[in-house]
């Protein structure tokens, strides 16, 4: 529904409620009072009236809200000033009220001109302004806050959006230098390379306009992708695959297992002149999925010995977009041989 609708509706049918609430009770007493009747048409139209007086006085002390600037700087200084404004409301109302009755002809000036009555009546409508007040504030911090959260969440999905556009052409780069040199050595082997490629390429294309997808669909391009890499390597790549059966259940960002696994090769294996080997183990404990990724190297002060991977930085960048500090990841060196990769996720539903 539109805002202002909205607001125009709430001011009306909020005090037209609070109205027939009082006309309500004040039929009840009427009903245990047979020698005065309490309940006439005058009284119907001063309540109509206090309806016309409320929504104009509750309006304008909105717009004076957002002149003064007090929805910018709701702190507990201006507790006071509500207060204070809420009473001279009150006040207004009152005197309003007693003008009303007293143009209609139903005044009873030993009962409505008592300060006994007038300070009830006056304390009432105080604590009424009062509530409007607090409903308003709230509805505008609720308001403000969903719209920063709606922006946070669109400037977040414009940075996921980047780093999966720019983990594409890097993979394409990094096959194709795979199969260039496979070429000349090996056109039958670069044939198979292509076609593993592009089966591995479709289903990333499939898969980029999702935040996350299954690790069952993750895993399966991880084995596209070290199948093509084993033609390259030949007996230099060796590996290890242990998925726990209910990883399935989990999601995870897509091409990020892939992204570590390529980082693990070209730093680590590609660089021993005897090759290595890729370890992919997962489990799941209290809720959560752990994924290591083990490959032969070392990693040096925070580097590879040559440099840190690519994918290290953008996997970061994604599980804190994605899953805040509800997600670890992590680096090091596990012994003299091998370099681990831990990333350890919450169950997404």
């Amino acid at each position: 529904m539109n805002k202002t609708r909205l607001y125009w509706l709430c001011q009306v049918g909020g005090w037209s409620l609070y109205a027939l609430f009082q006309i309500f009770f004040i039929y009840l007493a009427d009903l245990y009072n047979a020698d005065q009747i309490l309940l006439d048409n005058k009284l119907i139209i001063s309540h109509i009236f206090l309806v016309i007086l409320s929504i104009f006085t509750s309006h304008i002390y909105r717009q004076l809200i957002i002149s003064w600037g007090w929805l910018k700087k709701f702190t507990r200084e201006l507790i006071p000033k509500i207060i204070f404004a809420s009473l001279v409301l009150g006040t207004v109302t009152v005197a309003y009220m007693v003008g009303v009755s007293g143009a209609l002809g139903n005044l009873i000036p030993a009962r409505d001109l008592s300060l006994l009555y007038l300070l009830g009546n006056l304390f009432g409508f105080t604590i009424l302004y009062l509530i409007w007040s607090l409903i308003y504030f709230m509805f505008h911090y609720v308001e403000s806050y969903n719209k920063s959260l709606r922006y946070e969440a669109y400037i977040n999905e414009i940075r996921l959006n980047k780093l999966k556009s720019q983990l594409n052409p890097h993979f394409i780069f990094n096959g194709l230098n795979s199969i260039r040199a496979l070429v000349d050595e090996d056109p039958g082997k670069s044939k198979i390379a292509i076609t593993q490629l592009s089966n591995i390429l479709r289903n990333s294309l499939i898969m980029d306009k999702q935040k996350l997808i299954s690790f069952s669909d993750e895993i399966k391009t991880v084995k596209d992708y070290l199948a093509l890499e084993s033609i390259r390597f030949e007996e230099r790549l060796q590996t290890e695959i242990k998925i726990d059966p209910e990883s399935n259940q989990y999601k995870v960002p897509p091409l990020m297992i892939q992204t570590l696994v390529e980082n693990g090769i070209k730093h680590g294996i590609s660089n021993l002149m005897n090759g290595g080997e890729i370890q992919i183990h997962t489990t799941v404990n209290q809720g959560r999925l752990n994924i290591k990724i083990r490959n032969s190297g070392q990693y040096i002060n925070g580097k590879t010995k040559d440099k840190e991977g690519y994918g290290l930085e953008n996997t970061r960048q994604r599980l804190k977009l994605i899953f805040e500090d509800q997600a670890s990841f992590s680096i090091r060196n596990e012994n003299d041989e091998f370099v681990l990769t831990e990333i350890n996720l919450p169950q997404v539903i």
